[in-house]
C-alpha cells in the first residue's frame, strides 16, 4: 500500500518502510469499519492500535499539536499534561465522537475491570472530521458494534483511502481518506521506522501540491474556489525512543509536510497531529518510584524530524491517490485524485 511503484509517484529523498504503511513500526496495527448504503450515508471509524497488548496497563509515552483548532477531538487535554496514550485511537466523523467514545470506553471496561473500582477513570482518544459534504451527518449512523468493528478488525495491513473514517472525506477539491506511509531511519548503526497515518478532510479546490508541483492547477483548472475549509487528523508513530517533549517537536513536523501539500491551515479547518513511541513505556501500576526512559540527544534528531514530514506529506497524497469517487448525499460527487492523472502526468511527478 502506501504510493508504490505503479503510482509513479515519488515524494520526498527518504526510504519507505515494507509496506509503506504506519504499521511498518512493529506493534501497530490498524482496522476500519466502512458504512454505506448507496442513498447518502458514507461514513465508518478507523482504529489504530499503538500495541498489542493492554493500552491501559502498559500506555506508550505521546505527544499532540494543535496547529488550528477548529475541531472537536476528544481526549488531547489529558495526552497534553501526561504524555502518555492509555486507549486505541479512534477517528470517525464529527457528531459521532460520543458515540465512538462511550463504544471505545466500554472496550477498555471489558479488558479492564479495575478502571473505575480500583483505580482511576480512562481517557479515551477520539478523532474526528466532518463528512458532511458526502455523508447524511444529521443520520447519526455510527453505532457502537462499528467501532467494535474497526477495533477488532486491526491488523499489520489495511485500505487506504475511501475506507473507515475516510469513506466520506473530501480533500482538495477531491476525494480525501484515509492515507497512510513510512520511512527509514538508520541511527547509530540500528534501523528504526517513522510512520503516518492521516484523515484527509482540508484545502481548497486547485491548490494540491504533489511534491513541490502544483497539480491542482492542472488536473483542476475551472473549479471554483471556496476556501481552505476542513480538516485533518495526523497520527505519526515510531520505535525510536523519544520523549514527550521531542514527540511534541515530531508534531509540529507534521505541518511542514501538510504545508507541502496546499494546504495553509484555514480558519474553519481543524489540524491536529499526535504522535506516539512505541519504545518508551509508562506501566499504569508500579512498585518502584521512577521510570526509566531512554530519549535522543537532540543533535542527532534532525532525521527524524525531516522523515517525519515527509512520511505525513505522503500520506495525504497516497489518501488522494487511493480514495476513489464516490457519490454522496443529494447526489454529491467528489472525483479521486486518479481520475485525473493519466499515465503521462504520473510518470513525470
Amino acid at each position: 500500500m502506501g504510493l508504490d511503484r505503479a503510482s509513479g509517484i515519488r515524494i520526498g529523498r527518504g526510504t519507505p518502510g515494507e509496506k509503506n504503511l504506519i504499521t511498518d513500526v512493529p506493534g501497530v496495527r490498524v482496522g476500519h469499519a466502512t458504512i454505506r448504503d448507496g442513498a447518502g450515508v458514507n461514513t465508518g471509524v478507523t482504529a489504530v492500535l499503538p500495541h498489542g497488548g493492554n493500552l491501559f496497563r502498559d500506555k506508550v509515552m505521546a505527544a499532540c499539536a494543535v496547529l488550528n483548532g477548529f475541531g472537536k477531538t476528544m481526549g488531547l487535554v489529558q495526552v497534553e499534561e501526561m504524555g502518555t496514550i492509555e486507549t486505541p485511537i479512534l477517528m470517525t466523523n464529527t457528531l459521532s465522537i460520543g458515540t465512538a467514545a462511550t463504544a471505545l470506553i466500554e472496550y477498555m471496561l471489558r479488558q479492564n475491570p479495575d478502571i473505575g473500582l480500583e483505580t482511576g477513570t480512562v481517557n479515551p482518544l477520539v478523532c474526528e472530521c466532518n463528512d458532511g459534504r458526502l455523508n447524511d451527518i444529521r443520520g447519526l449512523h455510527v453505532r457502537a458494534e462499528h467501532v467494535v468493528e474497526a477495533l477488532d478488525a486491526a491488523a499489520p495491513m489495511f485500505e487506504e483511502g475511501a475506507v473507515g473514517a475516510g469513506t466520506g472525506m473530501c480533500c482538495l477539491g477531491l476525494k480525501g481518506g484515509i492515507g497512510s506511509a513510512s520511512r527509514v531511519v538508520t541511527l547509530d548503526a540500528r534501523t528504526y521506522t517513522v510512520g503516518a497515518l492521516v484523515l484527509s478532510n482540508f484545502g481548497e479546490a486547485g491548490r494540491l501540491l504533489i511534491n513541490g508541483r502544483h497539480v491542482g492547477e492542472e488536473i483542476q483548472a475551472g473549479q471554483s474556489a471556496q476556501g481552505d475549509r476542513g480538516s485533518i487528523i495526523m497520527l505519526l508513530a515510531t520505535d525510536i525512543p523519544l520523549s514527550e517533549r521531542q514527540l511534541r517537536r515530531l508534531c509540529r513536523r507534521a505541518g511542514v509536510g501538510l504545508a507541502r501539500t496546499g494546504s495553509y491551515y484555514g480558519n474553519g479547518s481543524g489540524d491536529i497531529a499526535i504522535a506516539f513511541t512505541t519504545a518508551n513505556r509508562v506501566p499504569h501500576y508500579s512498585e518502584s518510584a521512577f521510570v526509566p526512559v531512554t530519549m535522543m540527544d537532540d543533535e542527532h534528531i534532525d532525521p527524524v524530524l525531516d522523515m517525519s514530514a515527509e512520511a505525513v506529506e505522503e500520506a495525504i497524497v497516497s489518501s488522494l491517490y487511493h480514495a476513489q469517487t464516490t457519490v454522496g448525499r443529494d447526489g454529491t460527487v467528489q472525483r479521486g485524485l486518479r481520475e485525473y492523472l493519466g499515465q503521462s502526468a504520473q510518470s513525470s511527478l
